[in-house]
């Protein structure tokens, strides 16, 4: 039985080579389109899932008041792992890491035997403690996971460092020169190398030295304040059978205890709390970002919505055609039903059909997916790779997936073709009903709303994306190019560097500064002369040269830029933007010679003598805040910023070139441009812009399929009253508006439902950002103009061909 189902079903594929074409070709583009986003949304929702004990172990996160809301942050200060240890019996161990702050990347040396000097930027380091291996599992290839973070200059690198720097030469015990801007130059020695692990995590780092040497050693060695810097990611693995929610019950009294005397002193507010670490990437919401950026459980709603539309689209083709054709079925099922066949029989005919194309778009989708999925990972910014078990799980699920379109697919039509009385239909007097020619247009309604949507998203997104490379930052971000200084020699270069960049013709102007803007500043609480320290505000501090705010062309409103007319302003001296004189209670034009204290160095206090106008130091995700800018008594700076001319640009970089392998040849010259930096804070909304794009088209191109199979059955339907509309004396082009009007008016009706609930769904994700581009009028404009005009492009070559056929052939069966 099964047997004579699929030789029927093989013949009826061969027999309407068209349709089914259009079935298989759609189903196979909607498989795999949901097959990719499946595989993004599996990666994104895998994070640290491999780690030993992942259901145990837990980061402490710490929650702050800012501007009068509750805001988190995955931020300890050092002394709180040894102390949850010590008081919490369902603490089993802790473990710390701490970025390198400050810093995109660290310069790592080695001084190999003769003299060979080899020397890379690396980025993705952190400092660790002696736990954090024995937490979190990485594949040491060379020396012992537990112990590779004991010492204070110790080392672990991932293998691709260790063999640029080595050659391919064991690792273990050599010593390379670390130069961090954070931490500051010392000399290491590598005590672990391990191999990247193929699977997600959020800490992605590349090499970890010990946070028991250097600067932050010293610090942690003097600390006593337990409420100030918090810049530490403590990380606890609770006892089996542990309660998390029990323990967190019990934070606001460790804070107390711990905490609330420096933080009464210092007027903070502070609570803690616990996350698991397989929810930080998708769930942890902390402002900034965790130790990597997150993910977005919106963007994954968001594919997860395209890649089920994706599919519906296509599954509405084929119970379109299929019921659109169903006059030419009717004679078979009437016959069948003669000679004795059940309607049950029937059902699983036709859904042997529909199953039997579904079988061969899942075959090829599945060899598109493996092919695309390259591609697919660049395009997403991901490195999707999937283990043997992993891929015959997923197999198995898409599989299942492409069985249940199958059903989906084919189950109206089954079961609307089974349903025909053979006294009727072996007499002639089959024919579409209303209700079925309603519920076909209402699915081709339903397949242009997806795609009017889509088109809308894209548009919007693609606006916005145009918005953010062009909006006004507040500076001039063009043509400055970002010199990193990581070594102490290189920041001690830095005034004769200058000087000679000075020098440069095409160099408009040259600063220097420990943050650049798009990356992250110092902040501290402050409070207003003659305020209280407990009414203070957080404010965000950049340290520069007297020329830097001049390079980026920042606009002063009231009082005077740092320049080399005023040296006393090194000394006390502070400028602040529009945001911080307004929360501190200043007005611009009369906050000059007003002073500002620090709240937790009580009698430190900066003296203002010049604000700027407001400009977007952060990306445009976040809104402008409060920031104040100090000089540097000592010219000490991690970058170099040098505003040059857009002319001769290859000579000015290679002058700049020279001039810094004049004066520091041992280290590797890079550089960036400002912009180009900005920018990479829409890395992910760009990603969005693309997949979404793609989609976009690909559900098109399965819509217009649908409708052109549909445009040609209606032709087809109608070829003889078109003959004798010509015979008549009908244009062809009256023919050609007759068989289109019927098609537009539905993608009419699909625009006019689909345009306010894209409008909804893009309003909801422009608010992800503080400064958005405004969605006119116009867009629904152009949204549904394409919309029709695709769909006119799409009728009209059947409509075209219909009309322009001789009306002869047309009547010849008269």
């Amino acid at each position: 039985m099964i047997k004579n189902y699929l030789k029927i079903a093989w013949r009826n594929l061969q027999k309407n080579k068209v349709f089914s074409f259009i079935n298989i070709f759609g189903l196979t583009v909607g498989l795999t389109c949901c097959m990719l986003l499946t595989l993004y949304i599996w990666h994104e929702s895998s994070y640290d899932n491999y780690h030993p004990n992942i259901d145990r172990l837990y980061q402490i996160g710490d929650i702050e008041m800012e501007q009068g809301k509750e805001t988190r942050y995955p931020s300890t200060s050092h002394p709180v792992a040894a102390l949850f240890k010590s008081e919490f019996p369902d603490v089993e161990a802790t473990a710390r890491i701490c970025p390198l702050l400050h810093e995109d990347k660290t310069l790592i040396q080695y001084f190999a035997p003769g003299g060979d000097i080899r020397t890379f930027n690396e980025e993705k380091g952190f400092m660790a403690d002696s736990g954090f291996f024995r937490l979190f599992k990485y594949n040491f290839v060379e020396g012992n996971a537990a112990n590779a973070i004991n010492g204070p200059y110790s080392i672990v690198l991932s293998k691709d460092i260790a063999d640029k720097l080595f050659g391919g030469e064991s690792a273990l015990n050599k010593t390379v020169h670390v130069s961090s801007s954070f931490n500051g130059d010392y000399d290491y020695t590598v005590t672990g190398v391990f191999d990247p692990i193929d699977k997600p995590s959020h800490i992605d780092g590349r090499f970890f030295i010990s946070m028991y040497g250097g600067h932050v050693g010293n610090l942690m060695r003097t600390q006593k304040n337990m409420a100030s810097n918090g810049f530490f990611i403590t990380y606890v693995l609770l006892r089996q059978g542990t309660d998390a929610a029990r323990v967190e019950r019990l934070l606001p009294a460790f804070v107390e205890r711990h905490e609330g005397k420096d933080l009464k002193a210092s007027g903070s507010y502070r609570k803690r709390f616990l996350i698991k670490v397989k929810d930080i990437h998708l769930h942890a919401d902390m402002a900034y970002g965790d130790v990597t950026p997150g993910g977005s459980l919106t963007y994954l709603y968001i594919l997860a919505s395209i890649a089920l539309f994706t599919l519906l689209i296509a599954c509405i083709n084929f119970m379109n055609l299929a019921t659109a054709r169903s006059a030419k079925r009717s004679a078979e099922v009437g016959v069948r039903k003669t000679l004795g066949a059940e309607r049950s029989s029937l059902i699983w005919q036709f859904l042997g059909e529909s199953l039997l194309m579904t079988f061969i778009a899942f075959v090829i989708a599945l060899g598109l997916t493996i092919l695309l999925l390259p591609s697919f990972n660049h395009l997403a910014g991901k490195h999707i790779i999937l283990s043997t078990n992993q891929a015959v799980g997923l197999g198995a699920i898409f599989l299942f997936l492409a069985i249940f379109t199958g059903l989906l697919a084919g189950s109206y039509p089954a079961f609307y073709l089974s349903s025909f009385k053979p006294v009727k239909v072996l007499k002639g007097k089959i024919s579409n009903s209303l209700a079925v020619v309603s519920l076909r247009k209402g699915l081709v309604i339903f397949q242009f709303c997806i795609s009017i949507i889509l088109i809308m998203a894209a548009v919007v997104i693609s606006r916005q994306m145009q918005f953010l490379r062009n909006a006004d930052l507040g500076f001039n971000k063009d043509q400055q190019l970002i010199l990193p200084l990581r070594s102490e020699n290189a920041r001690k270069i830095y005034t004769p560097l200058k000087a000679e960049l000075g020098m440069n013709p095409d160099v408009l102007s040259v600063g220097a500064s420990f943050f650049y803007p798009g990356t992250t500043t110092f902040s501290g609480r402050y409070n207003a002369e003659g305020k209280d320290t407990t009414d203070n505000r957080m404010l965000n501090i950049n340290i520069g040269d007297f020329d830097f705010l001049k390079t980026l062309q920042v606009k002063a409103v009231s009082g005077h830029l740092f320049s080399n007319e005023f040296p006393a302003d090194s000394i006390d001296g502070i400028v602040l933007n529009e945001e911080a004189v307004r929360q501190f209670g200043y007005a611009p034009s009369t906050c000059i010679g007003k002073k500002i204290y620090f709240s937790s160095n009580v009698g430190r206090s900066y003296k203002i003598v010049g604000v700027v106008k407001d400009f977007h130091f952060e990306d445009l995700h976040i809104p402008i805040g409060p920031i104040g800018f100090l000089v540097n008594s000592e010219p000490i700076y991690n970058y170099i910023t040098a505003h040059i001319k857009s002319t001769h640009l290859d000579a000015t970089i290679a002058s700049i070139r020279s001039a810094w392998q004049k004066y520091n040849p041992k280290e590797p010259f890079e550089f960036s441009f400002l912009d180009d930096q900005f920018q990479k804070h829409y890395d992910a909304d760009n990603r969005l812009a693309a997949i979404v794009g793609y989609s976009t088209a690909i559900a098109i191109v399965i819509s217009c399929l649908g409708l052109f199979g549909l445009a040609a059955f209606s032709a087809e339907q109608r070829t003889k009253e078109i003959g004798i509309r010509k015979v008549l004396g009908a244009s062809e082009g009256s023919i050609v508006a007759l068989l289109s009007k019927e098609f537009l008016k539905l993608v009419t009706i699909a625009a006019l439902i689909g345009s306010p609930i894209g409008w909804f769904f893009v309003n909801r994700w422009l608010q992800n950002f503080a400064y958005r581009a405004n969605i006119s009028w116009t867009v629904f404009i152009f949204t549904t103009s394409i919309s029709l005009l695709i769909a006119f492009l799409t009728i009209s070559f059947q409509a075209i061909k219909a009309a322009t056929t001789s009306p002869v052939k047309s009547l010849r069966a008269e």
